[in-house]
Order: structure tokens, then C-alpha cells, then sequence
């Protein structure tokens, strides 16, 4: 009786869900939304709904919901145009030619969202030792499972030099989500995921100073501060609508906490903004500086060792081997500078 009567309410619902979808998505535009793993009651069936590209789940506990079929939104040309498994970008597209607002719908009526990891990054968007870090860095433990933050065609699974095991996943709104430094993927170009499947183990793969997810958000190639859609701290959506301006691609631009109004979200004031640029400029610059003032180099010498040279400088053959971008077992040349420090 009681599935019968979720029934009828599924039916009445879906009469006033065509009637009302435009209402439903821009009244919770700017809601938060919180984080599920998406590892829930087993389904009894699913439903047809009079269109194609939307399905009722029915769950064992007379539970229902709407959801996407994966079927028609992997047909989706945002799946098809630029798509390449093997480069990290696959747009050729200038800046310039990027709008100056862009909206985007992150996770409307029929969406879910998993968050990453709920915890403090422990390394932010910006300018990172003189260099890009065009995402941000979560702890996580080796062999831990990484769950995907939303539905979406995995574009990209192999291993990338800097990236370590990398997945890049492509989502229906044209955003892309990457997921690096892991111990091992667990799927493949191609493959539909939904939110809160796990696609990986968390690793210290690439170019990694431990465990740990480096996670990407970007537009068209474009990357932008992962902190403008998560706070991670509360593991929570910050709005379903993404709004995001031109210049939140500059590397510099981080998130700004506790703004109110979106449509001034960053500096108003032009003058402001470009004068923030240049001082985040000079303090990466400044750091730079100061991280070459520390390096400290030996010279090898006959009988030398990568073990022996790492004990005289008190640090590790592991160190030794990333700062130079050699392996341990790489024969040394007499003469060559190292790198120790």
C-alpha cells in the first residue's frame, strides 16, 4: 500500500514537474548543497517519465528520486566536441575569446554531489614556489577511495609525469574535474560515472611530496580556485548556480570568503584589483628568490654515491632523486652538480 501511494505522489509530481522545472532550478540556484557519497538503499526499478533524458529511481525503502539517464547525457556533444583521452588540455581556445561572465549549473534538480574530501587543503590555488598550482591539494591516505564530485565521462585515466594517475572527468555543464596523484584508477576513458562512484585510490604518485589528491576545476581548459564551488572545511556545494568571471582564471585569484553579493564577488574597484595582482606577483616572486637563495648544490666526485651524498647533506636518496629528476639508480657523472637542498 504504502509503495503504491509513493506512486501516485511520484505521478502527481512528475505532472508538476514539467510545468514547473525553469521555477524549481533558479529558485535553489544559490543554495548550498550538502555532500553524499551516493553509496545508498539498493534500487527496486526504475521509471519512465514521457522524456527520455530523465528516469525515476525507485529504492527498496519506497524511496524515489529523479535522476539523469546516463544513456542519453554521454550522447551530449559537450562529450564530443574537444574530446581527447591523452592531453591534459584538449582547447586550443584563447582567453580572449572566453566570455566575461560565465553561469553554470553545478547541480540542478536532478543532480548529486559528492565533495572530494571534507578537510582543510593543505596546499592552495596560486602561485606555488614561483610555479602554477592551478588546483588545490587534499590530504588522503595511500589506497583510500576517491569518490567522483559529480556525474560525469571520464575523458582522461593514465599516467602523466607531473600528474602521476591522473583522471579527468568531463560533466554535462562543460566543466572538467581532475583527480591526480593516485595509487591506482579504477576506471577508463570513456566510462560514465555518477556522483559519489569510486574512481580511484588515493596515492603519492608523480610528482608528490606525499599522500595526498590534487584537485582541479576547469573551464574549457581554464583553470579556476576550486574553493569558488566547495568549501571543503564543511565538505558542502557552495551554490548550484557557478558563477564565474574571466578573471577567476588569472592564477592569482583565489576565493574570497564571506561575500554576499556574487555580482561583486572579487575587488569592484579595478584600480584594487590590478594593484592585488601585482602584489600577489612580487610575493611570488619574493618567495622564488628566497627558495633559490637556499638551494645548495654538490659537486660529484669519484667514489661518490647518491647514499653516501645523502648522509653527508642529512637528507634522503628519495629527496635527492626528485630535486634532480633522477632515479636511484642512476649512475652518477663525475663533475655533474646535484642538487641538495
Amino acid at each position: 500500500m504504502k509503495f503504491r501511494l509513493s506512486l501516485i505522489a511520484l505521478f502527481t509530481t512528475l505532472s508538476l514537474f514539467a510545468q514547473n522545472a525553469d521555477s524549481l532550478r533558479y529558485a535553489f540556484g544559490r543554495e548550498s548543497l550538502e555532500s553524499s557519497k551516493g553509496i545508498g538503499t539498493p534500487y527496486a526499478d526504475t521509471l519512465d517519465t514521457g522524456n527520455p533524458a530523465v528516469k525515476v529511481l525507485l529504492y527498496s525503502d519506497h524511496t524515489w528520486r529523479f535522476v539523469k539517464d546516463p544513456v542519453m547525457a554521454a550522447k551530449d556533444s559537450v562529450f564530443l566536441e574537444n574530446w581527447d583521452t591523452v592531453n591534459i588540455n584538449p582547447y586550443r581556445e584563447m582567453e580572449g575569446n572566453l566570455p566575461d561572465f560565465i553561469t553554470i549549473w553545478v547541480a540542478d534538480t536532478l543532480d548529486t554531489y559528492c565533495c572530494p574530501n571534507k578537510t582543510n587543503p593543505s596546499s592552495k590555488f596560486g602561485y606555488r614556489h614561483g610555479r602554477r598550482h592551478q588546483g588545490i591539494d587534499l590530504p588522503y591516505p595511500t589506497k583510500t577511495p576517491v569518490y567522483a564530485a559529480f556525474d560525469g565521462k571520464v575523458r582522461v585515466s593514465r599516467y602523466h609525469k607531473g600528474y602521476g594517475n591522473l583522471i579527468i572527468l568531463r560533466h554535462q555543464n562543460g566543466l572538467e574535474t581532475f583527480y591526480a596523484h593516485l595509487h591506482e584508477s579504477k576506471v577508463n576513458s570513456g566510462d560514465w560515472v555518477s556522483a559519489g562512484d569510486v574512481i580511484g585510490l588515493g596515492g603519492s604518485t608523480g610528482r608528490s611530496s606525499g599522500p595526498h589528491l590534487h584537485f582541479e576545476v576547469r573551464y574549457r581548459g581554464y583553470a579556476i580556485d576550486p574553493a569558488w564551488l566547495i568549501d571543503f572545511p564543511n565538505g558542502q556545494l557552495r551554490h548550484r548556480l557557478l558563477k564565474i568571471r574571466k578573471w577567476y582564471f588569472n592564477p592569482s585569484t583565489r576565493y574570497i570568503q564571506n561575500v554576499d553579493d556574487e555580482d561583486e564577488i572579487f575587488i569592484a574597484d579595478e584600480a584594487d584589483r590590478v594593484a592585488a595582482e601585482e602584489q600577489a606577483k612580487k610575493e611570488a616572486a619574493a618567495r622564488e628568490a628566497a627558495e633559490r637563495a637556499a638551494m645548495k648544490y654538490h659537486t660529484v666526485r669519484s667514489g661518490d654515491t647518491l647514499s653516501g651524498i645523502a648522509a653527508k647533506y642529512h637528507t634522503s636518496v628519495n629527496t635527492l632523486c626528485r630535486l634532480n629528476n633522477i632515479k636511484p639508480t642512476t649512475i652518477l657523472q663525475i663533475g655533474k652538480k646535484l642538487r641538495v637542498r
